[in-house]
């Protein structure tokens, strides 16, 4: 066989191989019965592509344990859902590269196939609890990350003194969570949606109380308010960027587009309000 035919033999063998560990390894963290059969089948066919190429190529391709272990951690910490999802990427990948060696091995198309079903699979099986409640998340995040900048912006011109602008935006963020929690039980609650109300707000006040604590961070660490800002909007585009890459793989949402709209609100109304804050200060000479 050519030396390049059996060098994608090989790429995808090791795929593959490496699909059969980390969808065993996830099968067997699955508590739901249904998820935890299909993440199996999908395992054992995994292996049966691995041995089938293993018979073209009669060499061993070694797994990747990084790659094991780190989306069986994703999947302990961003959910099932959103790790599957990124995983489905590769396998729209090694689906493409068994069309391209059909010729050369005609077991090819039917392992091309069977990669099309493993997508339909996952996507009919995904049912999360996080992502039932994702609306709530993006409710007390958003309005965290406009609201909180803001004002933190605000303080900095207005105040000039890293420990207080901290501690006000604390006490303000943390007023501010009771309140969003306390809206979206009440909301919850006029909707009809008595049994999920609870819940639901507290995926809103985490989300919330969770963005006040990294935005206000800097303030703690920094004795330079400007320092302090400018890290702070740091921090606010990487939570921006972060959460609109996992709503887009988990999702399947653009991610560019609602990436540009949230981090544009919450940059110009940080800028507006750091305006405001300049304004009061030269206005009523205020010193703090």
């Amino acid at each position: 066989m050519k030396r390049d035919f059996i060098r994608q033999l090989m790429r995808i063998q090791r795929d593959e191989i490496e699909g059969f560990y980390i969808y065993k390894a996830l099968a067997k963290k699955e508590k739901d019965p249904h998820n935890k059969a299909v993440l199996m089948e999908i395992s054992q066919t995994e292996k049966k592509h691995y041995d089938v190429l293993k018979s073209y190529t009669h060499k061993r391709a070694a797994p990747s344990y990084f790659r094991i272990v780190f989306y069986y951690l994703l999947a302990r910490i961003a959910g099932l859902t959103f790790t599957l999802k990124l995983m489905e990427k590769g396998e729209t990948e090694a689906s493409a590269l068994y069309d391209e060696i059909t010729e050369s091995m005609p077991e090819a198309a039917r392992m091309g196939r069977e990669e099309d079903i493993h997508e339909k699979q996952l996507l009919d099986m995904l049912n999360e609890d996080k992502l039932n409640y994702m609306g709530s998340v993006v409710l007390g995040l958003n309005d965290a990350l406009v609201e909180l900048s803001g004002a933190l912006a605000g303080f900095t011109f207005a105040v000039q003194n890293s420990r207080t602008i901290a501690l006000l935006g604390l006490i303000t963020g943390i007023a501010a969570t009771f309140s969003m929690a306390a809206s979206e039980f009440l909301s919850q609650r006029q909707d009809g949606n008595h049994k999920e109300a609870m819940r639901s707000s507290l995926y809103t006040g985490l989300a919330y109380v969770g963005t006040v604590s990294l935005l206000t961070l800097p303030f703690f660490l920094f004795a330079s308010p400007v320092i302090s800002l400018i890290v702070m909007m740091g921090v606010v585009v990487m939570i921006i960027l972060a959460f609109n890459f996992y709503i887009s793989v988990a999702k399947d949402l653009p991610f560019k587009k609602r990436f540009w709209e949230m981090a544009l609100i919450s940059l110009s109304v940080a800028v507006l309000s750091f305006g405001i804050g300049w304004a009061v200060r030269s206005l009523w000479g205020l010193e703090l």
